[in-house]
Order: C-alpha cells, then sequence, then structure tokens
C-alpha cells in the first residue's frame, strides 16, 4: 500500500513523500497513525544540519532522512507471528510521521523497536510523550536519584521538563530547573520544580549554592544539547555528586578532567534511550516497553500530567509549516504534535 510520510531531503529541505509499505510480516504490524509528537532536540539537530562532520550525528542523519520516532496508532494489519496485540489496538511504537508505518512487536522478553498498548483513560495526545518519558524514567533510574536529594535540571525543554517531573516523583528535593525561557520555567512550575533560575540574568553558581545550604547538588542532568554548556554545569555538582548527560550534546566539549571530575571525585554518568536493556530479566526489568507501560500506568492513574507540555497541534499535511516555526521560535514551544486524524 502507499503511505506518505515527512522526510528530509536534505538540511532545512521537509517534504511530504509517498512510499510504498510491504505488508507486515513475522513479528510486524501495520498501524495506521492517529498522533505523532516530534522530538525537537533530535529532529531539528538533523533537519538542521548543525552538528560537525564525522560526529555520531552525521552518522545518523544520512539524507533523504525519514524522521519521528512517539507514534500512536491502530493496528490494522499483522504478521503471523504477532500474538500480543489485535488488530484495532491503539498501540504507541517508535514509527515515523507517516500515515501508515510498520512497527516491530519483537520477540518475546526483547523489544529493540517494541509495540506497547495504550490502556483507556490515555488519550492519543498524552501517549505521544512515550518515547520521551521513557527515556527519562531511564535517565533517573540510572542517576539513582534517591528521596531528599537536591537535583538540578538545566534545560527546561520537553526533557527537561520529564527530568523535573519523574525526579520529584521519586522523592527529588529541592529540584532546581535552570533555563534562559522565562515561559519554559513557568510551565517547569507546573511540572514540579520547587526553584527555577533564568540563567542570563540570575548567578547560578550562587543561586544553587544558596537553595541547597552550600552543599551544591548532588545530582545535575544537562540536557540542552549546547556543549558549551558541560563545563560550567558540571560545577553546579557537590563533590562525589553525579553529573548526567540526557541530552546529545552537538560537537566536543572541552573540561579540565583534573579539576572538575578527578578531584572532586565526581562521577559522569551517560543515558542515552538506547541504554535501555534490550531483554527483561530478574536483575533489571526496566525495557522501553515496560518503561512505557509505566508511563501509561501513571497517565492513567493521574499521578503525572502532561497536557501543560502541549504547546502546537499541526494537521500531518502542515508538517513543514511545524517545522518552519520550530526553526523560527524553539524557545517558545514545548510539544508540538502532527494530527493524523484530519484528512487521512
Amino acid at each position: 500500500m502507499k503511505t506518505k510520510r515527512v522526510v528530509f531531503e536534505r538540511p532545512k529541505e521537509i517534504a511530504l513523500k509517498e512510499v510504498e509499505l510491504p505488508e507486515p510480516s513475522g513479528n510486524q504490524v501495520l498501524v495506521k497513525t492517529l498522533t505523532t509528537l516530534i522530538s525537537t532536540g533530535t529532529e531539528l539537530t538533523t533537519l538542521t544540519g548543525e552538528f560537525p562532520p564525522r560526529s555520531y550525528w552525521a552518522e545518523v542523519s544520512k539524507y533523504p532522512f525519514t524522521p519521528g520516532y512517539s507514534n500512536v496508532g491502530t493496528v490494522i494489519k499483522r504478521g503471523g507471528d504477532v500474538e500480543e496485540v489485535e488488530i484495532g489496538d491503539r498501540v504507541a511504537s517508535m514509527a515515523p510521521h507517516s500515515q501508515y508505518a510498520l512497527a516491530d512487536v519483537g520477540e518475546p522478553l526483547k523489544e529493540p523497536r517494541g509495540v506497547v498498548k495504550i490502556p483507556e483513560g490515555v488519550s492519543d495526545e498524552e501517549a505521544t510523550f512515550h518515547d520521551l518519558a521513557s527515556t527519562v524514567m531511564n535517565s533517573i533510574r540510572l542517576a539513582k536519584v534517591s528521596m531528599g536529594e537536591s537535583v538540578v535540571v538545566i534545560g527546561a525543554g520537553l526533557l527537561g521538563q520529564f527530568a523535573v517531573m519523574f525526579s520529584r516523583l521519586v522523592g527529588g528535593y529541592p529540584v532546581i530547573s535552570i533555563e534562559l525561557s522565562e515561559k519554559r520555567l513557568k510551565i517547569a512550575q507546573k511540572s514540579g520544580a520547587t526553584e527555577t533560575v533564568k540563567s542570563d540574568v540570575e548567578d547560578v553558581e550562587k543561586k544553587v549554592r544558596s537553595i541547597t545550604n552550600g552543599r551544591m547538588a548532588d545530582v545535575v542532568f544537562e540536557v540542552t544539547g549546547n556543549p558549551a554548556v558541560i563545563p560550567w554545569a558540571i560545577k553546579l555538582v557537590k563533590p562525589q555528586g553525579r553529573f548526567i548527560v540526557l541530552s546529545s550534546p552537538r560537537g566536543p566539549t572541552q573540561l579540565d578532567f583534573h579539576d572538575e571530575v578527578n578531584a572532586p571525585s565526581r562521577t559522569i554518568i551517560g543515558t542515552h534511550v538506547t541504554s535501555q536493556p534490550e531483554y527483561e530479566t530478574p536483575y533489571n526489568q526496566w525495557t522501553l516497553k515496560r518503561n512505557t507501560e509505566l508511563f501509561f500506568e501513571f497517565l492513567k492513574g493521574g499521578i503525572i500530567k502532561v497536557n501543560h507540555l502541549i504547546s502546537h497541534k499541526y494537521p500531518w499535511f502542515e508538517a513543514e509549516r511545524a517545522y518552519r516555526m520550530l526553526i523560527e521560535n524553539r524557545a517558545e514551544t514545548m510539544g508540538v504534535i502532527l494530527d493524523f486524524r484530519e484528512g487521512q
């Protein structure tokens, strides 16, 4: 069958391209997309092409590039090996911004690109945050944030909002959001930040020292993706504290490892989405699928809320307008949803 999907033909060139989809086979399902979420950091980096040559970003950003990995859709066909989802089920997957898409259910206990059923009581819009939420849940686990630990989150985009939200949920206190945008800081308060710092008008290090009674932060999450932030951000971590790279920095960073890491005995932890285990084991059950299932349970139970993170919604056929808006006005936007329920 034919489908239209969003494609970046080359840097800063967006198209809706018609492609042929094969029938689902094996562990695949065919989904009719309902909504997708634009992953602002990843997708704008790829769209603009603003990354160093021969970097990780250059390796994964091959044009034409098909963006999107936060898809909510309805299963309309399934391969012969699929048992855990039925035709008609509403599911979350890492399928792209496409009217129809193939998604891999995965082998039993293994879900490299797993499909997760969405429970009643969770809206399509809420469910589109599934991939970003599971990424941050994994980061919180790797950071080992515990009750009463002070947490600093640098950057208040979507990942930063979830870092604030889940840090509070596991008992982090205080939770300090640091950001340039006043609008995003106000949203961070809704996400659970106990303190906010506007980094272009306040002395960040002095403010964090004051809030933590001189101790500095037990845990600092870097969520800006700006490599220039890292050298000053790590100074906010107390001796023997943890510095968590939750973003994917777009370029090299120069850092004095003796003065900032070795002497204060700080730990640096990378928490890329791919660090979620493929297999569920008695020692670590928190695969991408399990994190996603828990996220949906939190939404269904009202334990967390995400509607305040939605700033824009566009019909899918206006995807180019959505991306142009993001390029021009990224700091004033949050969650941007493409709605495939219109004009199918």
